[in-house]
């Protein structure tokens, strides 16, 4: 299992984190998301098929880019 945090500066409140928690919950392979608008940072977990690369896509498709 492969672990990372990123920083989303666009994190602003709770409707965020929902959507960024449930658009990653769907990606095929994430099995944990956490994000938090008091650090603006997420921390997911995942496994093959996805990855760090697509997991960062996803968040700027949906308009939270990763720093």
């Amino acid at each position: 299992m492969n672990q990372e945090t990123l920083t989303v500066p666009t994190i602003s409140c709770g409707h965020c984190v929902s959507a960024i928690e449930s658009e990653l919950a769907e990606m095929e392979g994430v099995t944990s998301v956490k994000a938090d608008a008091g650090t603006k940072t997420v921390t997911v977990q995942w496994d093959p098929p996805a990855s760090i690369d697509r997991i960062r896509a996803t968040l700027t498709e949906i308009n939270y880019p990763a720093q």
